[in-house]
């Protein structure tokens, strides 16, 4: 068994040391909040933290993460995730849904570097993250919203 530290406390897994973290969030602990999209790295729908920054949880085997701090959308906190979730709403962002965790933790790993990002910050930080719904226009929007939010 490994023991990991998500969302700040010590779970134990009985996982194969190399399986992929999205598998041991979703399969063995029954976290859904982070999503399966292509399981290749390819369209960011699993992005978590891991110590704060952001990455997709489908390449990271849980051998490697010994004592780092993992963060999935269940435990997403601070004020980056209070004026994010406040902003997502006011501008309306999500149709479908599917994405809008990885976006959120994408977003928020974003904030806590650059709490003023201009537009090209958010493309940078955000392209990992495919949205089917093209609902990038008010991702962009709410991010704005969050960072004037979080310093207002």
């Amino acid at each position: 068994m490994l023991s990991l530290n998500i969302n700040g406390r010590q779970v134990l897994v009985k996982s194969d040391p190399d399986t992929p973290l999205l598998w041991v969030l979703r399969c063995e602990l029954g976290m859904t909040g982070t999503k399966f999209g292509c399981g290749i790295g390819v369209c960011g729908a699993c992005t978590v933290h891991v110590d704060g920054a952001a990455q997709v949880a489908c390449q990271v085997v849980i051998s490697d993460l010994g004592s780092r701090k993992i963060t999935t959308i269940e435990g997403l906190q601070g004020a980056e995730a209070v004026a994010l979730k406040a902003a997502w709403s006011t501008i309306d962002v999500v149709q479908c849904g599917y994405c809008q965790s990885a976006q959120l933790m994408a977003a928020s790993a974003l904030l806590k570097l650059k709490p003023k990002p201009s537009d090209q910050d958010i493309n940078d930080a955000m392209s990992n993250v495919v949205c089917r719904c093209g609902t990038y226009p008010r991702i962009r929007a709410a991010i704005h919203e969050a960072a004037r939010q979080k310093v207002g």
